[in-house]
C-alpha cells in the first residue's frame, strides 16, 4: 500500500508514476501524504548535504569552516548571505543537537516545518535538556499542527526548566516598548514588544469582542479591519463598539501551582503555555471572576467531575462543555471553546439530544465545515473525537484535558 511505504528511492519511483487526476477522491489524500513524506525525505538530505560541505573544507577552525561552505551554499543555490546562514545553522542543529528530530524527517515522520519548530523553541536549553524534550514531543509531532506542537514545546521547556524559564521572562519582560515605525506605502505599524502575556491576551480578547459587536448587517469592513479601527480607538480614547468589556482571562492551572506548592505551567486559552508565576499572578487578579474546576485522574488524565465556584443554571450544560473541552475540537483548531458554537453532533432539529454527549465546542469556520461540507465526528471513550472527512478519512482530536 502506498501508505505505508518509507520514503526514499522506491517511493519516489512510484509517485513519479502516478497520475493525481487518475486515483480516487479518497487516494487523493493518500497520494497527499505520500508526497509530504517524501518532501522530508528529501529535506533531511538536503541538509545532510549542507553540513558535508562543511566537512569538505577541510578547515580545522569549525567556525571558519562553516562560514566558508555557507558562502558556498549561498552561490550554488541563489541565496541571500542571511538564508543560507540560517539554513546551514539549522542542519548544523539538527546533526549536533537533535539527531532524533534529523532521524525523524528523514524516516517523513514529521516535516521540515515541525522540524525547525522543534530546533527554534528548545535552542534556549542546554544539550541534554533538548534533548529530553524532543523524546516526550517526537512521536507526538506529526500529528500537531505547528501552533499545537509551538504550545506543547513551549510547556515541555517550562517544565524541564521552570527557574530558567522565570529569569527568561522577567528578563524579557524588563525590556518592554512599544515601536511605531512608517512604511513604504504610506501607512505605519505600531507594535508592543516583550509585553506580559497575560494582559496582551485580555487585550486581544476584548479587541476581538468589540470587532465582532461591530459586525452588523450593512457593515462592509473586514473583521481585520475592524480589529485594527478598536485597536485605534481605544488607544486614542474613541467609543468602540460596545459596552461590554468581552476582555475577560481564561486560565488553566492546578492547585499545586496556584498554592506555590509546584512551579507547573499554566495555560491562558487562545495563548498557550505561561510560566506558573504569571498564572498565579492571573489568579490573583480574577478573584472575584467565575471559576470552574475539574478533578482528573492522575493515571490517565481523564475528566472525572467538573463545577464551578457561581452558578448561573441556565448556561451549566455550556459551562461544562467548556470545561470538558478547552477549545474547538475540530482537528489543529485551537480557538478557545469561550469563543465557540456549541454544536450538536446529531442536529437538534433531527431528535438530537441539548446534552453532554451529543454537544461540543466548535468554532463559527469548522462548525460550517461540519455542517455544510460533509464532515462528522464522534467522541470516543478515552476524551478524543475522531473525525471522518468527506472523502473517507478519518482523524483524532488529541483530547487533551484541561
Amino acid at each position: 500500500m502506498l501508505g505505508d511505504l518509507q520514503p526514499g528511492p522506491e517511493l519516489g519511483g512510484i509517485l513519479a508514476c502516478i497520475d493525481v487526476d487518475r486515483v480516487s477522491p479518497y487516494d487523493r489524500v493518500v497520494v497527499l501524504q505520500a508526497h509530504q513524506r517524501q518532501a522530508s525525505y528529501h529535506d533531511a538530505e538536503r541538509y545532510r548535504a549542507m553540513t558535508a560541505i562543511v566537512d569538505a573544507m577541510g578547515i580545522e577552525d569549525f567556525r571558519w569552516a562553516a562560514e566558508t561552505a555557507s558562502a558556498e551554499i549561498q552561490c550554488a543555490l541563489h541565496l541571500t548571505r542571511r538564508a543560507s546562514d540560517r539554513e546551514l545553522s539549522f542542519a548544523l542543529a539538527l546533526r549536533q543537537r537533535h539527531p532524533r528530530v534529523w532521524e525523524a524527517l528523514a524516516e517523513g515522520h514529521i516535516d521540515v516545518w515541525r522540524a525547525k519548530m522543534i530546533a527554534d523553541r528548545t535552542s534556549h536549553l542546554s544539550m541534554a535538556t533538548a534533548e529530553g524534550v524532543v523524546e516526550r514531543i517526537i512521536d507526538a509531532a506529526a500529528t500537531l499542527t505547528t501552533g499545537e506542537l509551538k504550545a506543547r514545546l513551549d510547556r515541555l521547556c517550562i517544565e524541564a526548566g521552570p527557574q530558567d524559564a522565570k529569569d527568561r521572562y522577567e528578563y524579557a519582560v524588563d525590556g518592554r516598548r512599544l515601536v511605531a515605525e512608517a512604511t513604504t506605502d504610506g501607512t505605519a505599524n505600531l507594535v508592543g514588544l516583550k509585553l506580559a502575556p497575560h494582559r496582551v491576551n485580555a487585550a486581544s480578547r476584548r479587541i476581538n469582542h468589540l470587532a465582532r459587536s461591530l459586525k452588523t448587517k450593512g457593515e462592509t469592513r473586514t473583521m481585520d479591519q475592524l480589529r485594527a479601527d478598536v485597536f485605534l480607538d481605544l488607544l486614542t480614547g474613541k467609543a468602540a463598539g460596545s459596552k461590554a468589556d468581552g476582555g475577560g482571562v481564561h486560565l488553566h492551572t492546578d492547585l499545586d501551582t496556584l498554592t506555590a506548592m509546584a512551579e507547573h505551567p499554566g495555560e491562558l486559552a487562545g495563548y498557550g503555555p505561561v510560566i506558573a508565576d504569571v498564572a498565579r499572578q492571573v489568579a490573583e487578579e480574577l478573584e472575584d471572576a467565575e471559576w470552574r474546576f475539574s478533578v482528573t485522574d492522575t493515571a490517565s488524565g481523564q475528566t472525572l467531575h467538573t463545577g464551578v465556584t457561581k452558578r448561573r443554571p441556565t448556561a451549566s450544560l455550556r459551562r461544562d462543555i467548556e470545561t470538558r473541552n478547552p477549545t474547538c475540537i475540530f482537528p489543529g483548531c485551537r480557538m478557545p471553546s469561550v469563543d465557540c458554537d456549541i454544536d450538536h453532533r446529531q442536529r437538534w432539529a433531527d431528535g438530537g439530544a441539548t446534552s453532554h454527549h451529543n454537544c461540543a465546542p466548535l468554532c463559527r469556520h469548522n462548525h460550517r465545515t461540519k455542517d455544510e461540507a460533509g464532515w462528522t465526528y464522534r467522541p470516543l471513550a478515552n476524551g478524543d473525537y475522531q473525525w471522518t472527512s468527506r472523502l473517507g478519512h478519518t482523524y483524532t482530536t488529541s483530547g487533551t484535558p484541561p
